[in-house]
């Protein structure tokens, strides 16, 4: 069955919805995003050829504030997945009391066969495409596919159409340009502190926990040396080329520097091969899927041995597959919660650039740290609250009843 994400995310709507007794009027306006842009772009590639990209923008809904954040540029990327990440970033700014609303974009095309020139020009026009109008109405920022470097092309593309300076116009761009310390980071160092609150409230010690993660890119791998760190055994680790295990624990800090140096995890010395299915039923306390949605389903979900499942990817666990967890008593940390490491930071990307004050790492650190733990507290109280298991489904009736609250001042029902 092909996996999707829209539906998914709509179930989940409305159950919280449901349980959250939000007004109907409410959840009718939530059913589909508040505005949908799409358009194409025309590029004449080096070697003299001609070529059209796709590109989307959307934004969910703005009740709380403008929306903000998310462009990827991946060459499967389609409206209805767009439109679905657009919702779950409106939940993750709500839920976390970030005063925005949810966007998401981005551009149909591989990256990896794009020149610097080409991927330079595509960012150029999407924000050119985009006619943007400013951080008051939306801010695009970076996700798959687009890191510091194509934020900056954006940043000088929006200051160039505009004829002024306005770092606030773009989320995730270096510190040399207006952005904050910490932004590589952010979503990583998040992942851990969500885990490490979520132990403590669970009574774990989390000192020899057997980890296994599923995705070593940006996030899976500054997460990985996290958990070494604290002492976790991080046995399993896997990327889009294969997998490593030792039943002693990786070393992470070997492994990271196998990675720089050969593109990928396979062939560690001192692991064994495992794929990537294998990573997430191997035997573990803790499982990261820091990978892509939709990799935990009903199809899998009976062999997932873990007593915590911390989504640092975006839906990696289905509707399905986490009712089947937590039937078994896992512990499943949701990712509006667990990877809102980097919205929280570009909130504080934001602040420090309409003060034009920038703050230290070590205050950086600690507000990241602590409006992450809040928001799982709040999250857990809700769903004991509403007598039920799921924490995702307590975090998403938050957000829905702070979205009401603001649709309901601003009179728009």
């Amino acid at each position: 069955m092909t996996y999707d994400l829209l539906d998914e995310s709509g179930q989940i709507l409305r159950e919280a919805g449901r349980l959250g007794q939000i007004d109907p009027n409410v959840m009718e306006f939530l059913a589909a995003p508040a505005r949908v842009v799409s358009f194409r772009i025309p590029l004449k590639m080096d070697d003299g050829s001609f070529r059209v990209f796709d590109a989307h923008r959307v934004r969910y809904n703005d009740a709380l504030g403008p929306s903000r954040d998310g462009t990827r540029i991946s060459a499967d990327l389609e409206l209805d997945e767009v439109k679905s990440l657009a919702l779950i970033m409106a939940i993750k700014h709500a839920a976390g009391r970030i005063p925005a609303g949810g966007g998401k974009g981005g551009i149909v095309a591989d990256p990896r066969e794009l020149s610097d020139r080409e991927l330079q020009s595509l960012c150029r026009a999407y924000i050119r495409n985009l006619r943007p109008r400013g951080p008051a109405y939306d801010v695009p920022g970076a996700d798959i596919g687009t890191g510091l470097q194509s934020m900056s092309w954006m940043l000088d593309e929006y200051e160039s159409v505009t004829g002024y300076h306005q770092p606030t116009a773009v989320n995730d761009k270096p510190p040399i340009l207006g952005g904050s310390l910490g932004g590589y980071e952010a979503t990583g160092s998040g992942v851990f502190d969500v885990f490490q609150e979520a132990s403590t409230l669970d009574g774990y010690d989390i000192e020899n926990a057997r980890v296994a993660i599923q995705g070593f890119g940006q996030v899976g791998s500054v997460a990985a040396g996290l958990f070494y760190e604290a002492g976790c055994d991080v046995v399993a680790v896997s990327d889009s080329r294969g997998g490593v295990y030792a039943n002693d624990g990786l070393d992470i800090p070997g492994l990271l520097a196998h990675k720089q140096a050969t593109g990928k995890v396979a062939d560690f010395a001192g692991s064994q091969p495992l794929t990537s299915a294998e990573t997430l039923e191997c035997d573990c306390d803790v499982l990261v899927p820091a990978s892509v949605q939709g990799v935990i389903t009903a199809d899998n979900a009976d062999r997932i041995r873990a007593r915590m499942v911390v989504e640092a990817a975006n839906a990696p666990v289905t509707v399905a597959a986490d009712e089947m967890l937590l039937e078994k008593g896992v512990t499943v940390v949701p990712d509006v919660l667990a990877n809102a490491g980097s919205v929280h930071l570009c909130q504080m990307e934001r602040s420090q650039g309409l003060s034009d004050y920038y703050w230290d790492i070590d205050t950086v650190n600690r507000m990241r740290q602590d409006r992450l733990t809040r928001s799982y507290r709040e999250a857990l109280n809700t769903a004991a609250e509403y007598q039920v298991k799921s924490i995702r489904l307590g975090a998403w009736i938050n957000a829905l009843k702070r979205i009401e609250e603001a649709m309901h001042m601003r009179g728009w029902c």
